[in-house]
Order: C-alpha cells, then sequence, then structure tokens
C-alpha cells in the first residue's frame, strides 16, 4: 500500500514534487534473504557522498520543467566498484543537468552486492537494473516518457551494470508477466568497467559482485565485451587514456564489439583525467560530449 500511495503521489504531483525517491519493488524484493538494513551514508572530501551497503533499491525521480520535457529517460548507475555508490556527484548531478536538457533522469540505487543480503549477490544488481527499467516503461505515459527512448547511464561499475542491462536484457532476472520490454533504447558509459577478464578487467568489482573465486563461466558472463550483437543499444562511451583505475581498453573493446557488430556508436578518449574525472575533464566538457551525441541519435532536439 505505501508503494503505491508513493508511486501514485509521484505521478499526479506537479514540478514541486520532481525530485521523490520511491522503493523499486512493490512487495518482497527478489533475491533477497531479509537481512536488517544497515544501509548508511558518509561525507567524502572528493565525491562529496558514499552510500555504503544498500539493500533496500530504490529509484528517484527528477522531471524535468513541462515546458522542456522532450519525452527522453535516463536511468543512472553511479559508481563505486559495486562496493559502494556516488549517489550525489554520479546520480542526483547528473540528473539534474539532464532536467535542464528536457531529459526525465532517474537515479537508481542498486543493491550492493552482499552474501549477507543476497540469496545470489551475482543477479542483485541487474536484477535491479532490469526492474528500473521495467517500471520506468510501464510509466511512461504517466512521466510523459517516449517509451522507445529510455535509456542506461552508468559510470565505472555502474557503467558494467548499465553494459550488462543492455547485453543481457533477454534473461529476465526479475517477475516480467506482462513481458515488458528490459532492453534500454541506448547506452551512455562513462569510464565504465566492461570486461571480467584478467587481461583488462577490474579485478575489483568483479570480486565484489562475484566473489573473490569466481568461476571462468562466470567472468565470461559478464564480461560484456562478449555479448554484444546486432540487437544491442547503441553506446556511446567516454574515457581517460590515463585512467589508471579502469584501462581504457574496456571502452575500446565494447566499441570495437559494437562496430564489428554495425551497432551505432561513439567513443571519446581524453589524453588526460584521473578515472572519475574528480580534476579533468570538466563535468561540462565530457557531459557535453554525451549532450552532442544524444542530438546525432535525435534523442534530445
Amino acid at each position: 500500500m505505501l508503494y503505491r500511495f508513493a508511486l501514485f503521489f509521484l505521478l499526479t504531483g506537479n514540478c514541486c514534487f520532481a525530485q521523490q525517491e520511491i522503493p523499486l519493488y512493490a512487495g518482497n524484493i527478489p533475491n533477497s534473504t531479509g537481512a536488517p538494513n544497515e544501509e548508511n551514508r558518509k561525507a567524502n572530501e572528493l565525491v562529496d557522498s558514499l552510500t555504503f551497503n544498500v539493500s533496500i533499491p530504490t529509484l528517484t525521480v527528477f522531471l524535468p520543467p513541462k515546458d522542456k520535457a522532450n519525452g527522453t529517460a535516463v536511468i543512472i548507475c553511479p559508481g563505486g566498484g559495486y562496493h559502494v555508490l556516488l549517489t550525489k556527484r554520479e546520480g542526483t548531478d547528473v540528473a539534474r543537468t539532464f532536467n535542464k536538457l528536457g531529459v526525465t533522469a532517474f537515479v537508481l540505487k542498486y543493491r550492493l552486492p552482499s552474501d549477507k543480503t543476497m540469496k545470489d549477490r551475482s543477479i542483485g544488481p541487474l536484477q535491479d537494473a532490469q526492474r528500473a527499467i521495467q517500471l520506468v516503461r510501464q510509466n511512461a505515459p504517466q512521466w510523459n516518457i517516449d517509451p522507445q527512448k529510455i535509456g542506461i547511464m552508468g559510470f565505472s561499475a555502474g557503467g558494467h551494470l548499465a553494459a550488462t542491462a543492455g547485453t543481457h536484457y533477454r534473461e529476465p532476472l526479475i517477475e516480467n508477466r506482462e513481458g515488458v520490454n528490459l532492453r534500454p533504447d541506448f547506452m551512455l558509459l562513462i569510464n565504465p568497467v566492461i570486461s571480467f577478464t584478467d587481461r583488462i578487467g577490474h579485478t575489483g568489482s568483479r570480486n565484489n559482485l562475484l566473489g573473490n573465486a569466481p568461476t571462468e563461466k562466470q567472468i565470461l558472463l559478464y564480461s560484456n565485451e562478449l555479448h554484444v550483437n546486432k540487437s544491442t543499444p547503441p553506446a556511446f562511451l567516454v574515457h581517460s587514456n590515463a585512467d589508471s583505475v579502469v584501462p581504457v581498453a574496456n571502452s575500446l573493446s565494447f566499441y570495437s564489439a559494437l562496430k564489428h557488430n554495425g551497432v551505432s556508436t561513439g567513443l571519446h578518449i581524453y589524453a588526460k583525467g584521473e578515472h572519475g574525472f574528480l580534476t579533468t575533464p570538466s563535468f561540462d566538457e565530457w557531459f557535453g560530449r554525451c549532450a552532442y551525441w544524444m542530438k546525432e541519435m535525435e534523442l534530445i532536439p
């Protein structure tokens, strides 16, 4: 009942209620062990805030002014190595910028892998990404969204989650009785983890998602460059050649796979800039590249 009330309140409210956080699931959370909620948030000098131990996923909706809304929507997956979420710098701040472009934005606070809170830690985040796409598409008319212009954006490990949603959508991990299309219509991947292979993968994200002793089958399943096909959504990738945390080869491998399969894609590589673009390039610079690609794809005017 509380879920239905919150959703109704958001859908029928005006723009002054635009930034509303709602539960991702109406009832029981799939794959949950029912462990106590131990989520906590800590201040951080570099990224403003960090959210830990997420076991109850939510979706925060940011509606653009009605006179600017263009029907495009983006679900944002913050990064943090599947250990923590940068929910402000790579979440709410980005959502508000999308609103200025007339894009409806959703910040996904997805569950962080844990044997304590999940029966299968490896599928929890993807379940939440699929549910977010399902929820947004189901309610597209109420949010004035074009159901064929619902994209997903991810940073670092959140980029891995977004890319996984874009390559594994044919295998629903959630209840989907109505057969809602779980395929995102486009992907925006910011210094993303793409691969879990030893050669280019980010072992920290891999171990946090799969555990410290993943099988070869698991590693290959979640190396998204290996699962691109002709129906994979169009994608735009941004990375730094100087990234010492997540090698630029992650973006290059995904771009190459997309091109090989004839999928429309764009890629921009900066010569300088640390992982997360904490100092360079500026937010306006890299976000401007994303916005330009969206214009090219006729997602925004």
